[in-house]
């Protein structure tokens, strides 16, 4: 049952690299040490809001040309852009493949309309991108090419389950809001973050927004409406 659902969604929806043994880590080190501090995205006069939600695969997409890309991009971008309205300078994601590399492809996008505004990748170990079906892969990569920083939170390899529950809450206390795309009547694993947040919740602010079905087809309407052929449509 959440299987179809999830599917559902995804069918409304309609160097800097870690990749390649992550040869580029090691080259963006002064962000691991500077990461509380200098000016990095946990500074107080920055905001940093984590974007994460389903993997392709929980939403049934299994290739870059399927429909529903687009609308989840569309409903992205329309969401951050209001975050960056709202003062938000930095976005941040882990690189889980879906809704986190989208996220950073609309940030990638965002940013010919606020040059101001960053994007980190933090990944959970070295080589997450190691099973990634090839054009999950390529996505990776593209997006990590151009990220302003990226880290391995754990500079090991995947070892434990731990690396990824670690990951959940490290980006979760070093960002001042989340931004998901989740429907909770669908769980999935963006739930473990949803667990991170409210543990961070007791002790302080932490906005989360979320993206779900509505939202979708709220914004696979608005994509129909703004085609010039849609009006002239009996």
């Amino acid at each position: 049952m959440t299987k179809t659902v999830c599917r559902k969604i995804g069918d409304l929806a309609g160097a800097r690299c870690i990749s390649g043994n992550d040869r580029h880590i090691s080259e963006k080190k002064q962000f691991i040490i500077t990461f509380n501090g200098g000016d990095d995205c946990t500074k107080a006069d920055h905001k940093a809001i984590l974007v994460t939600g389903y993997k392709a695969t929980e939403l049934g997409i299994h290739s870059e040309d399927h429909p529903g890309i687009s609308v989840l991009r569309y409903c992205l971008k329309t969401h951050m852009r209001n975050l960056v309205e709202e003062g938000a300078d930095w976005f941040v994601i882990s690189g889980q493949a879906g809704m986190e590399l989208w996220a950073g492809e609309t940030c990638l996008a965002l940013k010919e309309e606020y040059p101001g505004i960053r994007l980190a990748v933090l990944a959970p170990f070295l080589n997450q991108s190691e099973h990634y079906a090839e054009w999950m892969k390529g996505l990776y990569e593209r997006v990590l090419s151009k990220a302003d920083f990226t880290r391995a939170i754990s500079e090991r390899h995947y070892e434990h389950p731990w690396q990824l529950r670690q990951k959940n809450q490290f980006l979760v206390d070093k960002t001042d809001g989340m931004l998901m795309v989740y429907d909770e009547e669908t769980p999935g694993s963006p739930r473990y973050y949803l667990e991170a947040a409210r543990r961070k919740r007791r002790t302080s602010s932490y906005p989360v927004q979320m993206i779900n079905r509505f939202d979708l087809e709220d914004a696979s309407v608005d994509m129909q409406q703004q085609n010039p052929d849609y009006w002239s449509q009996s």
